[in-house]
């Protein structure tokens, strides 16, 4: 197996599982617990993931990314399989305990991106990460469409219909397990150790830059998003246009990466954060000038929302996979996404708190000044070594 295919693999089952489990595990505590908790699942496998990315990131720099990729996709499958048995128990608590586990298996999906750039030469490595971005346009549509015949398929063995989709979940983790079980040995840490007190900091203006746009855009992104269903909820609209709205937002969040990952490569991945920028302002701008457009306005700027994350989030990579020594990457490229992922569990607390004072406006503005707020740091020149060059500005 090609080691981009089996990272593929892995990336499209992992982001299949997570869509299908958590979705699924919100309706199961709704159905125990009621309709208050319904977020605690996916709360837990957020934070969850937000660990993963510090574990993960800190085990590659040390043992190399083959085997923490295998590591973090079975731990993904333990945590299916405890969650599966909370179903069967009835158990809320261990269903959700479960969620933290498949977290650390999306960790694991996420560093993906940074394997493919690694496995690719300096002029590609843009696009091949977004590659890996693009595999969660298969879970976006699979992982949905996994749930009614999983749970029909329980249902057939009397077993609690929602419990199907767990243990599909399962399976569909191990073979991600399987997937990069084939990537090369020769995916290993780098040879060079760094010294604690020789490594870089967050602070450093090389790391600094794409962890604030990335950070910024999921703000952004997730609080914009989470509200958009309960705005059109509000003024009337059915399932079917939460839905296509919804799916236009997955669109752009997943299916144009390629094109992103083609422009950082072309122009460099500062450029490609600030079209991000302009076009996550542009959808803040859109949404809070047509709070109540079903038709046009909300898909436009969920649409516009979603690709203007995905600008962001190849880019911000895409630096993180070229400006970094070597042997400081892996380590680097967790926290920059654990960093990210715990934003995701902020942004939805606080989508709530705005939504309830001010309305969608008021998330649609916060979300604007959000993506808005890195340039800041953004705006000053970092010099970087290209290979083979001096220093120079990107």
């Amino acid at each position: 197996m090609k080691p981009m295919f089996a990272l593929f693999m892995g990336v499209a089952c992992l982001s299949t599982a997570v869509v299908g489990l958590s979705t699924t595990a919100a309706l199961i505590v709704v159905d125990h617990a009621g309709a208050a908790w319904s977020g605690l699942p996916n709360a837990a496998l957020v934070l969850g993931s937000a660990a993963g990315s510090l574990t993960s990131g800190a085990l590659a720099a040390r043992y190399g990314r083959r085997l923490v990729l295998v590591l973090m996709y079975g731990t993904a499958v333990v945590g299916a399989l405890v969650s599966f048995g909370g179903a069967l128990a009835g158990s809320v608590f261990m269903l959700v305990a479960g969620m933290p586990l498949i977290g650390f298996g999306n960790s694991g999906a996420q560093l993906s991106r940074y394997t493919a750039a690694d496995l690719s030469p300096e002029h590609r490595k843009g696009f091949a990460l977004s590659t890996m971005v693009w595999a969660g346009t298969v879970g976006a549509i699979a992982g949905p469409a996994l749930i009614a015949p999983a749970a029909a398929r329980a249902e057939a063995a009397e077993l609690p219909a929602l419990s199907g989709p767990l243990v599909a979940g399962a399976i569909v983790v191990a073979i991600a397990v399987l997937a990069v079980a084939a990537l090369p040995r020769g995916l290993a840490a780098p040879a060079e150790r760094v010294p604690r007190r020789e490594r870089m900091s967050v602070r450093d203006p090389l790391i600094l830059g794409p962890l604030v746009a990335m950070v910024g855009a999921q703000l952004a992104m997730v609080a914009v998003m989470t509200m958009t269903p309960v705005q059109l909820h509000r003024h009337g609209q059915g399932l079917d246009v939460v839905g296509w709205v919804l799916s236009a937002h997955l669109i752009g969040m997943f299916a144009l990466a390629p094109l992103s990952g083609w422009i950082a490569d072309r122009w460099g991945g500062r450029a490609t954060i600030f079209g991000g920028i302009g076009t996550l302002t542009v959808a803040a701008v859109t949404a809070i000038g047509a709070p109540d457009s079903h038709h046009v306005g909300i898909p436009a700027a969920m649409f516009l929302l979603g690709y203007g994350w995905n600008l962001v989030f190849v880019g911000g990579s895409s630096m993180l996979s070229r400006d970094l020594p070597p042997a400081q990457r892996a380590r680097a490229q967790g926290t920059v996404d654990a960093f990210v992922w715990g934003t995701s569990a902020a942004a939805s607390l606080l989508a709530g708190q705005l939504f309830g004072v001010g309305g969608y406006v008021l998330v649609a503005i916060a979300g604007g000044l959000c993506a808005l707020a890195p340039l800041a740091v953004l705006g000053r020149r970092v010099p970087v070594a290209a290979p083979g060059e001096k220093a120079g500005l990107r």
